[in-house]
């Protein structure tokens, strides 16, 4: 059973989850991290690009990123390139979602084969809309089934309304962990009610409701 681990303000959040991140991140060999987009991992960013990591052997991929230009303010990439792979962290070998393709579809295809190699990663961190969503897996997808890495979604189910190009649940699920990093009372709420087996259509449910990767949700107001 997951318990919601809870912390007093957004601050500790940060911290404990670089502690966590960093843990995942340390061992021999090869690390492998799918990072998330969004205001609230900032912070985390912040913290983490100061750890002592071996980050020349750490590869970086995103759960999801927006089909837009680089340059763009919603481009995931955009904010994990400023936020994370700075200073020493730039050594990190970051493998991009969005690429140059005609369509999302075409980028998701020419991704595949990049992220195949990065499985199964050892940490990846996600956040949660308040309807439920994960990446930009939205409910009624049928691209939450599918058996591909990586999927191109012409029409995002919550603002900003770009296409995405995603990973999917399978390529989430190949994990040694899976943070979930979630604030406010809606998502907490909407989180219960999960793990109480009600609103187990919301795609967070993929994640929650399984029992084969290990999954730690992590909580603050």
């Amino acid at each position: 059973m997951i318990n919601i681990e809870s912390f007093d303000d957004r601050d500790l959040l940060a911290a404990v989850t670089a502690d966590v991140l960093t843990a995942a991140l340390t061992g021999g060999g090869r690390q492998t991290f799918a990072a998330t987009g969004g205001n609230t991992p900032n912070p985390i960013y912040d913290a983490l690009v100061r750890r002592d990591l071996d980050w020349a052997n750490v590869g970086v991929t995103l759960t999801d990123d927006r089909w837009v230009d680089r340059s763009s303010p919603l481009s995931n990439e955009a904010q994990v390139r400023g936020r994370l792979l700075v200073g020493k962290a730039a050594a990190a070998q970051f493998v991009p979602l969005k690429g140059v393709g005609a369509t999302p579809h075409a980028d998701a295809l020419a991704a595949e084969p990049a992220i195949a190699p990065l499985l199964p990663f050892d940490v990846v961190l996600l956040g949660m809309g308040t309807d439920g969503h994960i990446a930009s897996l939205f409910a009624g997808d049928p691209n939450l089934t599918s058996n591909a890495l990586c999927v191109g979604v012409d029409v995002a189910g919550l603002e900003p309304y770009v296409p995405r190009v995603s990973l999917t649940a399978r390529a989430l699920l190949n994990s040694r962990l899976i943070v979930v990093l979630v604030t406010g009372e809606q998502k907490r709420a909407l989180i219960e009610d999960i793990l109480g087996g009600d609103e187990t259509h919301r795609p967070v449910a993929a994640i929650l409701r399984q029992s084969a990767t290990p999954v730690r949700v992590l909580w603050a107001r």
